[in-house]
């Protein structure tokens, strides 16, 4: 196989405007190529679009505002993981030599429909996914007696490491105690407790090795993969647990030759705060019941080895550009280009994508 790296990258900032996702794609995808020394629209022989908008033929319509022609093209919706299957498609295709240059780029409306699960009959009612999001939290407070403070940590530290993303939705600090006192939305989840929905796009550029060692200074390496889906409907889930995420993780650790342990940073699917606490502990880098006090360090220490950008909470959820933004921050922390969120001496970087109350998971490993 083909050794697969990440050479450029670019976005857009996420925000609550009700933007028009083909102008947005081409800003990020502009971005993205004009962040590179010497790379043309002819180099790029794939172009892939993940999404959730019901916009149809993405893929060709930027390959023609951009001035590409590609072998392959087309659109990738798995929601909210939908950029981070996106990028793991293009690797597919560049690995196994069917490609030397493939654009990913990620994109949502404010307004788009896409989160909602309606094949999923079990939910009855509880179409968003705030009510699994509730689930989650109930299950976890109650087994391993994570306090209401714990879970406001995780978005106090979030909002506060968003503030120096010039990208992020939110640039705005929350204290613990406004989080606790924010919105009560259910039983158990507050406003603050949860990402926001925006628009928004990011894209990247990945590139077999030898075209890596042109188009590139600094290429970053995918070096691990693992994908987990266990079912559709979030009623087959264990609620106290992230089943998908766990395999998905052994599967990325094996293939790039690593442990937990040597995870430098890592950014992590907080869609709710009690998700970055089940993420932590199914990946390996800390336990259930250890997880609380974990973030709590990280957020007294202000360490920022999780969610540097400000995690889907600080920084917003456009769900088919969320797996790629994440990416382009872990590649930017390997490349010693985070400015304010650098983090020092990073080697080995992970992306953590999930769906629907956790049923599939995605993981990258990068490392440089």
């Amino acid at each position: 196989m083909n050794k697969v790296a990440i050479v450029g990258t670019g976005q857009t900032k996420f925000s609550k405007d009700d933007s028009d996702i083909e102008k947005l794609l081409f800003e990020s995808s502009s971005k993205c190529i004009q962040s590179m020394n010497d790379c043309d629209s002819k180099d790029i022989d794939g172009v892939l679009v993940s999404t959730n908008n019901n916009s149809k033929y993405l893929g060709a319509i930027l390959s023609e505002t951009m001035g590409i022609q590609p072998k392959i093209s087309h659109s990738i919706e798995h929601l909210c993981s939908s950029g981070t299957n996106a990028i793991i498609s293009a690797y597919a295709y560049i690995s196994s030599g069917l490609s030397d240059v493939i654009l990913v780029s990620g994109v949502e409306s404010a307004t788009n429909p896409g989160q909602i699960l309606e094949w999923d009959k079990s939910r009855g009612a509880l179409e968003h996914p705030i009510y699994w999001g509730s689930m989650l939290t109930k299950s976890h407070k109650r087994k391993f007696q994570t306090t209401e403070e714990e879970l406001a940590i995780v978005s106090a530290k979030n909002h506060k490491q968003a503030m120096d993303n010039p990208f992020a939705y939110s640039n705005e600090a929350r204290t613990i105690s406004e989080v606790m006192n924010s919105k009560q939305i259910t039983d158990d989840l507050r406003i603050l407790d949860c990402s926001r929905s925006c628009s928004g796009s990011s894209s990247i550029l990945l590139a077999s090795e030898e075209r890596a060692k042109i188009l590139s200074e600094q290429p970053i390496w995918i070096t691990g993969i693992g994908q987990k889906t266990t079912s559709a409907s979030f009623t087959k889930n264990i609620l106290e647990e992230i089943e998908s995420t766990r395999i998905a993780a052994n599967l990325a650790y094996k293939m790039a030759k690593i442990e937990a342990k040597n995870i430098d940073v890592a950014e992590v699917h907080d869609a709710f705060s009690v998700c970055e606490l089940m993420a932590i502990s199914e990946l390996g880098i800390t336990s259930n019941e250890k997880s609380g006090e974990f973030v709590r360090n990280l957020f007294n220490t202000e360490n920022r080895m999780i969610n540097p950008r400000g995690g889907l909470i600080g920084a917003g959820h456009p769900l088919g550009a969320t797996g790629i933004s994440q990416t382009i921050e872990i590649t930017n922390q390997l490349q010693n280009k985070s400015n304010k969120r650098q983090i020092s001496n990073t080697k080995t970087g992970l992306i953590h994508n999930m769906s629907a109350a956790g049923t599939s998971s995605s993981i990258m490993v990068l490392q440089n």
